[in-house]
Parts: structure tokens; sequence; C-alpha cells
């Protein structure tokens, strides 16, 4: 039998934690890929059924949003491979500079932004239209992460707690709403509320930040005849089923049409102008459409364990700045999954923000992926636990 040669320097048992560690990021690596693989593939397929409608009445190919998708899904996969081999210290690195470049595209959908819907979101760079707001998302979880990670012996102060919070959630938090982005700014909040909570900063201070987060989230939505109406009317959808609460109505009978296991895949009536944003924020709804309880719940299990395995990552994970990243992209991801389902079957209110992974959107679809890859670094990268 031929024995295997140890590297040099390196003892039987070394190499067997070595040989081990590898095994778990393996593990690990594919418990991030594979659901995110089969939400992408469901949301191509989604988008083939749902969105060929749309297309036609904008005067474009069935197809057109399907092609723009792929496009997107191959650039944000080439994202996620190179976010993956990126060492961790270089997106340390790289932090200051993502979050310096998102804050200056944000400012320039101020100026020159394409206005649509009523807000002000995206940014047209001839054929690409990007929406600066889902790149702030990654870009604040990094940037707070290096903030906190470097300050952590000091966040009991007061000053040290806030200054982070106010440069990084703060700057880009005010620039999002002002588009208006209520449902963005919150999921951005949310991903920050995560960073803090995994650091040493006070329990006390963290839980006064969030309160304050929440009561200024009520603020907005009362100052904005728009956003208070889609609260009232998630509070009564019966109440104004025509019109306030046309698009929740209408989602629930598409959810409910689909029964046990759907209606099969491309027959959905929903599409047919009955249900807006079909392809967008609600296409959990033509998911539930056409594939039925068991399709809807598929897709709700996928994300449970994209979570798991981003848990799994984050608590692996030594390095400080790696395991606030982990945390907050993570955390990310799902309130994103959960507030759009929630707001498609009726158990929230509706925020537009899309599902990640599954609905029409490349800018969202990019940065998702990039997220991903950025785990799956953090995963090749973290060392095995300390025996015992």
């Amino acid at each position: 039998m031929a024995v295997r040669a140890l590297p040099l320097g390196m003892d039987r048992v070394a190499w067997r934690r070595a040989e081990e560690a590898a095994r778990r990021s393996w593990r690990l690596t594919m418990a991030l890929l594979i659901p995110v693989g089969l939400l992408a593939i469901v949301g191509l397929g989604a988008i083939l059924s749902s969105s060929s409608v749309a297309a036609l009445r904008a005067d474009h190919d069935s197809l057109y949003f399907f092609w723009r998708q792929l496009m997107w899904l191959g650039a944000g996969v080439a994202g996620l491979v190179a976010a993956a081999l990126l060492p961790l210290r270089w997106w340390r690195r790289l932090s200051s500079f993502v979050f310096a470049g998102t804050v200056l595209l944000l400012l320039a959908v101020q100026v020159v932004g394409v206005r649509s819907g009523g807000s002000t979101r995206w940014l047209s760079l001839g054929p690409v239209v990007l929406q600066p707001s889902e790149f702030a998302k990654l870009a604040t979880i990094l940037f707070l992460a290096v903030l906190v990670s470097r300050k952590e012996d000091s966040m009991h102060r007061l000053r040290d707690f806030l200054w982070p919070v106010a440069i990084s959630v703060g700057v880009v938090g005010a620039l999002v709403v002002r588009q208006p982005d209520l449902g963005t700014t919150l999921l951005i909040a949310i991903g920050g509320f995560a960073v803090l909570v995994a650091s040493a900063a006070p329990l006390a201070f963290v839980l006064g930040g969030g309160a304050i987060g929440v009561a200024f989230a009520v603020v907005a939505a009362m100052v904005s005849p728009y956003r208070w109406e889609r609260v009232t009317s998630f509070l009564n959808l019966g109440a104004d089923p025509l019109d306030a609460g046309y698009q929740a109505m209408q989602s629930l009978v598409a959810l409910g049409s689909g029964g046990l296991f759907g209606v099969g895949l491309g027959s959905s009536r929903a599409r047919w102008s009955f249900l807006p944003n079909a392809h967008t924020d609600f296409i959990f709804a033509i998911v539930g459409e056409e594939t039925g309880l068991a399709g809807s719940l598929t897709v709700v299990l996928l994300f449970t364990m994209l979570t798991a395995a981003g848990m799994l990552v984050a608590l692996r994970c030594r390095d400080r700045f790696g395991r606030l990243v982990a945390i907050g992209i993570t955390t990310w991801l799902a309130a994103q999954a959960l507030v759009n389902i929630g707001g498609v079957t009726g158990v929230l209110p509706i925020t537009g923000v899309p599902l990640p992974f599954v609905s029409y959107g490349g800018s969202a679809l990019l940065t998702e992926l990039i997220g991903v890859g950025i785990l799956v670094g953090i995963a090749r990268q973290a060392p095995p636990p300390e025996p015992a």
C-alpha cells in the first residue's frame, strides 16, 4: 500500500486537521451555492413565464426581460467567482473605495437619475441601467464591518459607537430615502443592525439605535401619503380592492389559484396584466400560482438553507471583520426574502423590494451574487476550529 507523503514540516495530526478543514470548507461552499443556483434557475423560469406579456406591451420581444436577466446572471456569476477568490484582507482594504463609489453613484442619482413610478432610483449608462441603492446594501455592510472591527475595543463609549453608524448607515440611508425608497433603506438598516449586534457594542446602544430607526421608519411612512396608504391597505386589504389594495388582493388570488401543485409552468393567468409587477416585486406570486404550495415552500426552504449556511460560515470564521461581514450579508439576504414574501402573501406591508436571486433586476442580482461570493470566500479561508 502506497503511503502518502506529508507536506514538509507538518505532522500527521496537523495534516488530518487541514484535510478536515478543507472538507468543511467544501461542504459550506456547496451549502451556499446549491440553494443560490436553484433559486436563480427558479427565477429564470418565473421571469420567462411572467414577463412576456409585459415585454409585448412595452413593444419589446416577448423574451426581452428573460434575455436581459440571463446576461445579468452571467455577469453575476463572474462577480461571484471573483469575489470568492479575492482574499478577505483585500475586501477590508477595498471597502472604503466601494463605499465611496456607491455614495457618489447615489449622489449622481439625485442629479441625473431616471425617474419612474414616482421615484428616482436609476442611472442610465447607455444600454445599461443601474440601481445604485442595490449596491448600497453590500457596500454599507462592508464599510461598517471595517469601522466596527477596528473600534470594537472602544465601542462601549457612545461616541465610538455613533460615528461608524452615522458615517455608514446614516449617510447611505439619507441618500436612499430621498429617492424615495423606504424599503431599501430599511434593508440597509437591518444589515447594519446585524453587524452591530454581532460586534462588541453594548446591547443597550444597539437596541437604542434600532428603536430610533423604527421610529424614523414610522415617521417617514406617515409623512408620505403613498407609503401610509400601503400601510393602511395592508391592515385591511378588502377595504379598497380596486385601488390601494388591488395589488395585494391580486397576489393572493394568484397564490390561491395555485392550490397544492399549481396550474402548470407557463400557465399563469395573473401575468395577463392582472397582477402589476409580476416579474419583479411579485414574482413569488407567479411561482406560487404555477407550482402551487409545494413550489412556494421549496423556495422558502432554499432561503432557509442559504441562511443556515451563511450563519455557519460566520460562526466558523475567526477573523473579526469576516465574521461581521458574513452575518451582515446573511441577515440582509434573509430579511429581504422575508420582507418580499411577507408582502406578497399579505403578512407584511408591501415595500417594493425584489425577491433575492429570483426577481427581475440586474443591479440586485449582481450585488446579491457578489455577496454570496464573499461568503464563499470567507468559508474557503476560514481556519478549522481549535482542537478540544
